[in-house]
């Protein structure tokens, strides 16, 4: 296991909280070379896209791709076309044919930050991406196979979210298999 020390200068990371930022840390280079998903959870502004990308730097992975993508910045109707592309013709505007995140990052690691702002719908397809590595793009017809790992973040609580109907149980199970609260 590399040195918290050396980590925490790679990545710029500041911080001596032996009980809860180094204890993420030192979860983070654990969980680092297997392919479990990962959801990070904090208050905003602290620094919870470190963790994804020590997993992926750490891991397996870190010759192939690593995509962060803030879905709490992408609009409702188009965030499905994002993350999985679409079919030319899908949608008025959609003049070619666009590979989505999932299928970019495969091989690698994609980081879904506020991952509680996903819509329903989305959280269903990223479901079936967890549970399968299967997805189909905006106006296709044909299932397409990712093999992509998953470190989510929020900082949303997620119980709260989960009560209201905004997150599917089932979805922040799949998700937080490992859990790592992040508090520099």
């Amino acid at each position: 296991m590399e040195n918290l020390q050396v980590i925490k200068q790679r990545f710029g990371i500041i911080g001596n909280d032996d009980i809860q930022l180094n204890s993420a840390l030192e979860k983070a280079v654990r969980v680092a070379p297997t392919d479990i998903s990962v959801l990070v959870t904090g208050e905003s502004g602290v620094g919870k896209e470190n963790i994804p990308k020590i997993i992926h730097q750490l891991s397996h992975r870190k010759h192939a791709k690593y995509i962060a993508v803030n879905c709490g910045a992408i609009p409702e109707g188009t965030i499905d076309s994002e993350l999985f592309g679409h079919e030319k013709g899908a949608f008025t505007g959609a003049s070619a044919s666009r590979k989505g995140y999932f299928e970019v990052a495969d091989g690698g690691t994609i980081f879904l930050d506020e991952v509680g702002e996903l819509p329903l719908t989305t959280q269903v397809t990223v479901i079936r991406v967890l549970e399968n590595g299967e997805f189909i793009k905006v106006g296709s017809s044909q299932v397409q196979k990712t093999n992509v790992r998953i470190v989510a973040a929020t900082n949303l609580k997620m119980q709260d979210a989960i009560q209201k109907g905004k997150f599917r149980e089932d979805l922040y199970y799949r998700l937080s298999t490992i859990e790592i609260p992040y508090l520099p």
